[in-house]
C-alpha cells in the first residue's frame, strides 16, 4: 500500500504495512535470524545497498524484558514478589555460565523457573528490546555496524549518512544529513497495546515521526510498519493523513464520553478516601456523573492495603467548576489532617 495525497506523495516514502497474516519470515535464514518479513529485510539491503543508513524503530527499550510460558504463553512471573520476569543482557564473567531471568520488580534471579498455571518449564520471549533486536540486526546483516540510540544507550542527536543499521526507542531516533533510506517500524502492537487512551494518536505521532526521517519516494525511500494493515491509525500512517485520524478520534471520543469531548477527573486512593473526595465534589456540584469506584492494583509490590478509582464526568463547560470542586475537597482534608492520601489527577491517560 503507498500513500497517493496529490503533492504529498511526493515528498514522503513509501509506506507499506505488514500484519500479523503477512509476517512471514523469508526463508532467507538472515531475514529469519532478524525476525524480519521478507519486504522489511528487502527494504533495508536495498537502502543499505544505495549507501544510506536504515531507521529501525523497537518500542520497548532492554533486552528480552518480557518472558512468558513457552507453553501457555502466560507471563512468567517471580515466586517472591510476582514481578514480570525479563532477561537484562548482561553476560556473565563465566563465559560459560548462561544469564538466568530476573525479577523487573525485586531483581531477584529466577533459577527454576515453573509456570504456576500449566506447569511448564520453558520460557519464551514475550517482548523482544532494543538491545536484543540490535544484536540480531549484526548477525542478519553481517559486516554492517549497528548504533543503538535509547534504550539503555546514549540519545544519538545525530548520525552518519553511511550505510548502517541505527536500532532507536520512539523519541531517540537521531537526524541523518540527507535522510534515512528506509525505516523499519517492529512491533507496533507493543506501542498499541498500552493502556492509555491517548495510545493510538501517540502511536501515530511516533510513526510520523520516525518516516518523516526517511527520504522521498522519488529517492528510493521505504517504510515498513509492523502492524495490521486494517487498523485506522495505520491507514492513517499509509495515506499520511494524521489530520483526518485526529477527527475521527475525537468522534468516537465524544460518542463514549471520554476526554477531550469532556472534561474528566480520576480520584484514586483508599475506598474511604476515595468517597470523602467524590461527596466533597457532589455536594458542589451534583451534575457530575460517578464512574465506580472500582479495585485498582496496588503502587509497590506487595502492598496489601486496598486502593480504588473513581472517575467523575463532566461535561467541557463544567471543567473550571470541576477542578474548583476537587480543589476545595483536596483542601478540606489537608485542613483536616487526612493521613490517607488520595491522587486527584484531571483528564487522565490512564483510566483503565
Amino acid at each position: 500500500m503507498v500513500a497517493d495525497r496529490g503533492g504529498v506523495r511526493a515528498a514522503m516514502p513509501r509506506i507499506a504495512a505488514v500484519g500479523d497474516s503477512d509476517a512471514q519470515l523469508a526463508r532467507d535464514p538472515n531475514a529469519r535470524a532478524a525476525r524480519l518479513p521478507l519486504v522489511a529485510f528487502e527494504a533495508a539491503r536495498a537502502a543499505l545497498s544505495a549507501g544510506r543508513p536504515v531507521l529501525v524503530q523497537v518500542p520497548r527499550s532492554g533486552y528480552l524484558p518480557w518472558l512468558a510460558c513457552g507453553s501457555c504463553r502466560e507471563t512468567a512471573r517471580c515466586r517472591h514478589c510476582a514481578g514480570p520476569l525479563g532477561f537484562t543482557g548482561r553476560r556473565s564473567a563465566d563465559p560459560g555460565e548462561a544469564e538466568l531471568p530476573q525479577c523487573r520488580w525485586c531483581g531477584r534471579p529466577e533459577t527454576a523457573f515453573r509456570c504456576p498455571g500449566c506447569g511448564s518449564r520453558r520460557l519464551r520471549a514475550g517482548v523482544v528490546g532494543a538491545g536484543r533486536t540490535a544484536e540480531e540486526l549484526g548477525r542478519a546483516f553481517p559486516g554492517t555496524t549497528v548504533r543503538s540510540s535509547g534504550g539503555g544507550a546514549p540519545v544519538l542527536a545525530e548520525a552518519e549518512p553511511h550505510p548502517e543499521l541505527v536500532v532507536a526507542t520512539p523519541g531517540a531516533e537521531p537526524r541523518v544529513p540527507g535522510g534515512y533510506g528506509a525505516a523499519l517500524l517492529l512491533d507496533g502492537w507493543a506501542l498499541l497495546s498500552r493502556p492509555d487512551l491517548r495510545v493510538v494518536e501517540e502511536t501515530l505521532r511516533r510513526w510520523l515521526a520516525a518516516a518523516g526521517l526517511v527520504v522521498p519516494h522519488g529517492a528510493g525511500g521505504r517504510v515498513v510498519v509492523m502492524a495490521d494493515a486494517e487498523l485506522p491509525v495505520v491507514q492513517a500512517l499509509v495515506r499520511w493523513d494524521p489530520a483526518g485520524h485526529a477527527g475521527a478520534e475525537l468522534a468516537g471520543r465524544a460518542e463514549v464520553g471520554f476526554p477531550p469531548a469532556v472534561r474528566m477527573a480520576s480520584v484514586e486512593g483508599g475506598p474511604a478516601a476515595v468517597a470523602e473526595v467524590v461527596d466533597g465534589v457532589l455536594a458542589q456540584l451534583p451534575a457530575a456523573e460517578v464512574l465506580g469506584p472500582v479495585e485498582i492494583e496496588p503502587e509497590r509490590p506487595g502492598d496489601t492495603d486496598l486502593r480504588e478509582r473513581a472517575l467523575l464526568r463532566v461535561p467541557r463547560a463544567h471543567g473550571k467548576a470541576l477542578a474548583a470542586a476537587l480543589h476545595t475537597a483536596q483542601a478540606g482534608r489537608t485542613a483536616r489532617k487526612a493521613t490517607d492520601p488520595v491522587r486527584v489527577r484531571l483528564d487522565p491517560a490512564e483510566i483503565g
